[in-house]
């Protein structure tokens, strides 16, 4: 009887054992599946500039939104210049990053650079401003806005403000950089739309570089030239209209009344002037896309399919809403 007890005990304290090994062996087993780390995802960032509150507020969005999804950024400012974003780009391939965004200072000259990330298997999204290419490959996407719809808008207001008068309506343009997308599709977009009525003419178009104080010059050249025969001034975008807006004043017209302004980006300072009168609409283009930008990229590292063009959602600004959207204005 006490053989058969011992036998008993022994054989409770060996399962005993042996359940506790398996237990143990479990949680080791747990542990291991829940510490493997997450791959971190490298972005290099090649931003075109400084140049404006635009893309003051464009650049802190990005970073923000890359540092709230968890993705290291690696940013450059090329301050204007296409051979400093090229270089950057470079720069980013032999560091081997997971992903280059690239919003091109112009639209042309990027296919060899482009072509060098591509060999190294790094996928590019194209952001803000398009490029042209005949390697639809060279890079995944684009996300930005629409720049001719930017431009049909402002010539679709100033139609219809103007529908009730017979008068010619004398317009000049102060343009973007120079072979960059939105100087040429807010171009297109506005001529192509106003040019179908004859009742409007456009008197001269000049580059301004999207800078402020060129604005200012560029407008003080062209009163010095037409004088009260502008009647309208378009601008593509709001820092060359504010800088229009002084050389006006300058000259003793009343921007807004004697001239009408329309201008692109719907940045706070244009909607303070929108409100004030000082100028007639701005077009929303919103620099605000970090966290589309940063879905994209968590989206593409992941394997999955990117739309070949992601378009952002713009606003238009006028007297009747300027207002109320003024405290949310972020830029």
């Amino acid at each position: 009887m006490k053989n058969a007890l011992k036998i008993c005990y022994c054989g409770l304290l060996v399962a005993l054992f042996l359940f506790c090994l398996t237990g143990c062996g479990k949680k080791e087993q747990v542990k291991s599946e829940s510490s493997e780390p997450t791959k971190n995802i490298i972005v290099g960032f090649a931003q075109l500039g400084s140049e404006s509150a635009w893309r003051n507020a464009n650049t802190k969005s990005v970073k923000e939104a890359a540092k709230e999804a968890g993705i290291t950024l690696i940013f450059r400012n090329a301050e204007n210049n296409m051979e400093e974003q090229l270089k950057s780009i470079r720069e980013f391939i032999m560091q081997q990053v997971d992903v280059i965004v690239l919003p091109p200072l112009v639209t042309e000259g990027w296919d060899e650079v482009l072509n060098e990330a591509k060999q190294a298997n790094i996928p590019v999204i194209i952001c803000d401003r398009e490029i042209e290419t005949d390697d639809p490959s060279l890079y995944v996407t684009f996300l930005g806005s629409d720049f001719v719809s930017e431009g049909v808008k402002a010539a679709e207001w100033l139609i219809n403000a103007t529908k009730d008068s017979n008068k010619t309506y004398n317009i000049v343009e102060i343009e973007g950089n120079v072979g960059s997308t939105p100087a040429i599709d807010r171009k297109k977009g506005f001529d192509s739309t106003v040019l179908k009525h004859p009742r409007f003419k456009i008197l001269e178009s000049t580059t301004g570089d999207f800078i402020r104080a060129k604005g200012r010059d560029i407008m003080n050249d062209m009163l010095k030239k037409y004088g009260n025969e502008i009647d309208v001034l378009f601008s593509h975008n709001d820092e060359m209209a504010l800088g229009a807006i002084e050389a006006i004043e300058a000259y003793g017209l009343k921007p807004g009344k004697d001239i009408l302004i329309l201008s692109i980006d719907g940045q706070k300072e244009a909607l303070e002037q929108i409100i004030a009168g000082k100028i007639n609409v701005s077009v929303e283009c919103n620099p605000l896309f970090g966290h589309d930008l940063m879905n994209a990229v968590k989206d593409l590292t992941s394997g999955k399919t990117l739309p070949r063009r992601i378009i952002t959602k713009d606003n238009v600004f006028t007297i009747e809403n300027a207002e109320k959207e003024l405290p949310n204005r972020e830029y």
